[in-house]
């Protein structure tokens, strides 16, 4: 059976399978450079002078694998770049061509978790509780608290904060405004006479003096007295001191330990169902080739190029030697497959290192920088003594 090798020219058809996938049929421009790169790589594999053991569709084939590649290295950068911007976002909506302005929406979001432990916002719902105090007891099981309720079959409860605190020093402190006092100040007002001036003298203390008696009033509290404070320690609230009477409550609040997780991992929620989870759902797609400019074509062919010398490798290597009158010829195919993989590998890391130097981090360094430069040089400009 006779196969027809290259020609030395081709047309390229669009949708008729020339291209495996046809990611870029329908590209004018695609149409047009397929046939150019045809005739370029062939006279790059010594076409007239040798036979080039391929047809058409192995040109093609690898112009549209390396136009692919290209994009896929291309937008797994900008994916790295924009990954926080575009996580949670709708993964219907395609950002190929579409300038990406980094938000603080997602950093926000990943925030919540400090602001829910330090109850200062965040995603998950703080409980109020309370115990009833009784006399002579000094120790509360909030566990079992929980289990009466049922919210121990829910991960159980963590305790955020405890209010049990002394009185406040003001209500033993007398009136900053008056000699007299809170109860003779309150006697006048409960007779209308709040108009009227006592038989006292009035005195403006400064305001360091009042805070200077609020604070030796809550010292004498924590050094003389029992000091009113608790002790948590695995969900057991011991008070102190001990309470000495019946009838009073302690509240707390508190946060289910299943909503936690909840929190991070919602379940069920139809509108995050088509949300942008991670780098696989990244709504970027092939590139629109008409759209690649000249250093990135360049970069295809040559990318292609290396992948037609692999295929051509491959081809010779099944017959790898021909024999002829009195002699064989020893083919290529192992020099051409060496060479196509090393060219191939030379030019990822080559395109990798571009994109990096153009990474938003290196870029605002590299503006830092000439910044600088641009005001040492600007230092260097003598300074004009103006005579008026």
């Amino acid at each position: 059976m006779n196969i027809s090798i290259w020609p030395g020219s081709s047309s390229f058809e669009p949708n008729v399978g020339d291209t495996p996938f046809g990611f870029y049929d329908d590209d004018p421009d695609f149409q047009t450079d397929s046939d150019k790169f045809a005739t370029f790589s062939s006279r790059r594999l010594g076409y007239p002078i040798m036979d080039v053991e391929l047809q058409d569709i192995h040109f093609y084939t690898a112009f549209e694998e390396a136009v692919t590649t290209y994009g896929n290295e291309v937008f797994a950068f900008q994916i790295r770049e924009n990954q926080l911007s575009l996580e949670g976002a709708d993964a219907s909506i395609d950002v190929t061509n579409s300038t990406i302005t980094p938000g603080m929406g997602n950093i926000v979001r990943l925030s919540k978790q400090y602001g829910a432990e330090a109850g200062s916002g965040g995603n998950i719902t703080w409980y109020d509780g309370a115990v009833d105090l009784i006399s002579n007891k000094q120790v509360y099981d909030l566990n079992a608290w929980a289990k009466e309720r049922g919210l121990d079959c829910k991960g159980g409860i963590e305790i955020k904060k405890v209010f049990f605190e002394s009185p406040p020093a003001i209500t033993q402190y007398y009136d900053p405004y008056s000699g007299t006092g809170f109860g003779f100040q309150a006697l006048f007002n409960s007779f209308g006479f709040a108009a009227m001036s006592p038989a006292t003298n009035y005195l403006m203390m400064p305001l360091s003096f009042d805070l200077q008696t609020i604070q030796a009033i809550e010292m004498n509290q924590q050094v003389r007295k029992s000091n009113y404070s608790f002790e948590l320690i695995n969900n057991q609230l011991r008070v102190f001191p001990i309470p000495n009477g019946s009838g009073g409550k302690m509240k707390f609040q508190y946060i289910i330990n299943g909503e936690r997780l909840s929190a991070s991992v919602p379940e069920g929620d139809g509108a995050i169902a088509n949300r942008v989870t991670s780098v696989l759902d990244a709504p970027y797609t092939n590139p629109t080739y008409s759209r690649i400019n000249a250093p990135g074509r360049q970069w295809i062919f040559e990318y292609a190029l290396a992948f037609v010398r692999e295929t051509l490798g491959d081809v010779r290597n099944k017959y790898s030697q021909i024999p002829i009158p009195n002699s064989e010829v020893q083919l290529n195919g192992d020099a051409l497959i060496s060479q196509g993989r090393e060219d191939r590998f030379k030019l990822i890391d080559r395109l990798r290192e571009y994109l990096e130097q153009t990474s938003r981090r290196q870029l605002l360094e590299r503006r830092a920088d000439e910044s600088e430069f641009r005001t040492k040089e600007l230092n260097q400009v003598p300074m004009v003594i103006y005579v008026g």
